[in-house]
């Protein structure tokens, strides 16, 4: 009981970052994507509330994404501007998705090597900060998505001309606030280590804002409901007539296909981030998310996919469970019917340093210098990732990274390295499992697959002494399965296999 109590005190302190994080997000995602504003929180609603209860994903978080954006506002224009005809294409992806899930697609996820993901949340990272200093500074003409470059050179380029003294003021107090509780009062009092240091430079933000005139465009705007009428009068739904339009289901494969694929690599990427190295359970995670679409589509909601931001807040900011996740959930649909009047007063100066901040923690100068460390193999692809994405978007940066992995592979007779794994059990549930000649990156499913489904408490041997070459990934994965195993109360034995190899 007492293990639960300070979980549910964690999980909550971090749902309150990501409220914060995802609040103005979702009114932006919406706003770039030419829907009702309230869409963006109806979608923010099911996918903290729906999808958390549902994933397998212990941080993951979902909702509107910036990736979709740009489509949804192409397809609503392709549907002759008819938001409830969009509605149907959406919940027609979810039901994609879920029988795509049930198929067994979701290995996907397993086929992208560990330095492209690596390179994609450092991309993140890098474009988190370029697109919040124009809003630290009080340049918030363009608060519209997590990590898209639309219009990004002109924002950079004008934003200089446009600094808002006040907006700067509140910055520099949040950013105090923001790091002088990180690096020394949690540290120091575990009594303020339960309160989140975001919490507080919102509120020290919205005390400044009353007292620093900013204008509207500084501040989150949320729809304000007079009544409860007026409230639900603000859900739409789908334009069932419309099924027998071929453009609906060419849409709804579309935006099937593209919010899966950002899932399954924002999934990979926060399992690298979670400091137990528990693994997301790829089929399941699409079920929920075709779930969570086919909900968030009938009652006019944006597409939902799983997205980094919001995932990396929650773990940078001392989550233990998928609990704040729905709580984040609970937070927008409380906050949007009870106060929306004083989630309007925020700055989004405040809300900007608290991304810088997660943007630093994922683009840190100790990365590069360590994935650089582990040779031009892996920092080659990194590098690529963050170029693709910083020049053009998270897929096709991600694209490209794989691109400059795969021909790494041809380069080391990729023809030829195909593992094959034998595993041998006994009555004891003895398992040996004998690693091929050679081991790529190609061969993590199958590994991960074997290591996740051995039974508790067997005795273990990964034999690598017949191996040339083992690559990184799957000697990452042999050392998450290291860490692992002790809470399994599996006895591994590993041998002819380097685990601190570069």
């Amino acid at each position: 009981m007492k293990n639960l109590f300070i979980d549910l005190r964690q999980d909550l302190s971090a749902s309150l970052v990501v409220f914060f994080v995802a609040l103005p997000l979702c009114l932006g995602i919406a706003l770039a994507s030419g829907a009702p504003l309230f869409s963006g929180i109806i979608a923010g609603i099911v996918g903290g509330i729906v999808v958390g209860a549902l994933s397998g994903s212990n941080f993951g978080v979902s909702g509107p994404a910036a990736g979709l954006a740009v489509l949804v506002l192409g397809y609503i224009t392709t549907l002759g501007g008819s938001f409830d005809s969009f509605l149907l294409a959406v919940v027609l992806a979810g039901v994609i998705q879920l029988i795509a899930g049930f198929l067994g697609f979701g290995t996907v996820a397993y086929y992208f090597p560990s330095s492209v993901i690596k390179g994609m949340l450092s991309g993140i990272g890098l474009l988190i900060i370029i697109k919040q200093i124009p809003h630290a500074i009080g340049y918030d003409a363009n608060f519209k998505d997590d990590f898209g470059t639309e219009q990004l050179g002109g924002a950079v380029s004008q934003m200089f001309n446009y600094i808002t003294p006040n907006a700067v003021i509140i910055s520099l107090v949040s950013m105090f606030i923001l790091i002088l509780w990180e690096e020394f009062s949690a540290k120091k009092h575990k009594i303020l280590k339960a309160i989140p240091g975001p919490l507080i430079a919102v509120v020290i933000g919205i005390i400044l804002s009353s007292f620093l005139y900013l204008e509207a465009n500084h501040l989150v705007q949320i729809p304000v409901a007079a009544n409860p009428g007026e409230f639900f009068g603000q859900f739409s739904f789908p334009n069932f007539s419309q099924i027998t339009n071929p453009d609906i289901y060419a849409i709804a494969l579309v935006l099937a296909v593209v919010a899966s694929l950002e899932t399954l690599l924002c999934a990979e990427a926060t399992d690298k981030l979670d400091p137990k190295k528990r693994i997301t359970p790829t089929n399941r995670e699409l079920k929920a998310q075709g779930v969570g679409n086919i909900i968030s589509g009938l009652i006019g909601g944006l597409p939902i996919t799983q997205v980094i931001i919001r995932s990396t807040a929650n773990i940078e900011f001392g989550a233990k469970s998928k609990m704040s996740t729905i709580l984040h959930g609970l937070l927008l649909l409380l906050s949007a019917i009870a106060i929306p009047s004083l989630l309007n007063k925020i700055p989004l100066a405040t809300l900007a340093c608290v991304l810088l901040l997660v943007g630093y923690k994922l683009a840190k100068p100790q990365i590069f210098r360590k994935i650089y460390a582990e040779g031009y193999e892996q920092f080659a692809p990194f590098m690529a990732t963050i170029a693709g994405m910083l020049i053009f978007d998270l897929l096709k940066g991600v694209g490209i990274g794989m691109l400059v992995a795969i021909a790494f592979i041809l380069y080391h007779n990729f023809r030829n390295a195909c593992s094959h794994v034998k595993e041998a059990e006994g009555a004891n549930h003895k398992h040996k499992i004998t690693l091929s000649e050679e081991v790529s990156f190609l061969n993590k499913g199958k590994i991960l697959q074997i290591l996740n489904e051995l039974p508790d408490g067997s005795k273990v041997l990964i034999d690598g002494s017949k191996s040339t070459s083992i690559h990184h990934d799957v000697n990452e994965i042999i050392k998450n399965f290291q860490t692992s195993s002790k809470t399994r109360n599996i006895s591994l034995e590993i041998k002819g296999i380097n685990l601190n190899q570069k």
